[in-house]
């Protein structure tokens, strides 16, 4: 069973998917605690009540982004994490974080990547008039949403659609495909090698597996 820490800033809803997946037997692995920049964050409240260890680590406090990231290091170390996901996990880490665990990094952003990395994606693709939009499960790498992408799912967007609608719509399928990509690392399929995403061996495309 792999050791899986995961990294919240909020609500956590992926968080969620990720606990009822190794609940139910889907996933090859445990959370083994929940780690949360922000104190007040209901994924942590989801966290407990599976059972996990959770920790609040705030930025206050910390002279600079580079102290508080070797904290943080070091408190995830203490849990000796095989895979660390990020849920939501609103901050962006540096560099020296990221070599200290690279490899053992997934994300998940809610576009089709490479478009529209950073903020405000669902807004984005609406006011850029595209007909489908979605979500990409990558590793991390010190690229901000550009380490390579594992899986991508996409959904329409409807002429008159709202920000929220297609949020929803991209979330549905975010719960959908974090677990899936989480139980294919655990089980030893999905690696990541000279920074290529590589599905049983083989390297995968720009989009992912299933790359049409």
């Amino acid at each position: 069973m792999k050791r899986i820490l995961v990294l919240i800033s909020g609500n956590g809803s992926n968080l969620q998917a990720i606990l009822d997946a190794c609940q139910e037997g889907r996933v090859a692995g445990e959370v083994v605690a929940v780690v949360s920049n922000k104190g007040e964050a209901y994924g942590l409240t989801r966290a407990r009540a599976a059972g996990c260890a959770t920790e609040v680590l705030e930025a206050a406090g910390f002279a600079d982004r580079a102290a508080y990231d070797a904290a943080l290091g070091d408190l995830v170390e203490g849990y000796r994490p095989d895979l660390i996901v990020m849920a939501g996990f609103m901050r962006i880490l540096s560099p020296a974080f990221i070599a200290r665990f690279h490899g053992r990094m997934l994300n998940i952003h809610p576009s089709l990547l490479p478009k529209f990395q950073g903020l405000h994606t669902h807004r984005r693709a609406i006011e850029a008039g595209e007909s489908e939009h979605g979500a990409s499960v990558h590793f991390v790498t010190e690229e901000l949403d550009g380490g390579p992408v594992v899986l991508q799912a996409r959904v329409p967007i409807f002429e008159g659609d709202t920000e929220a609608e297609v949020a929803a719509r991209v979330q549905v399928q975010e719960h959908a495909i974090y677990p899936l990509v989480v139980s294919w690392f655990c089980m030893g399929r999905l690696v990541m090698m000279q920074d290529k995403a590589l599905m049983d061996g083989e390297p995968l495309g720009p989009a992912g597996y299933a790359d049409e």
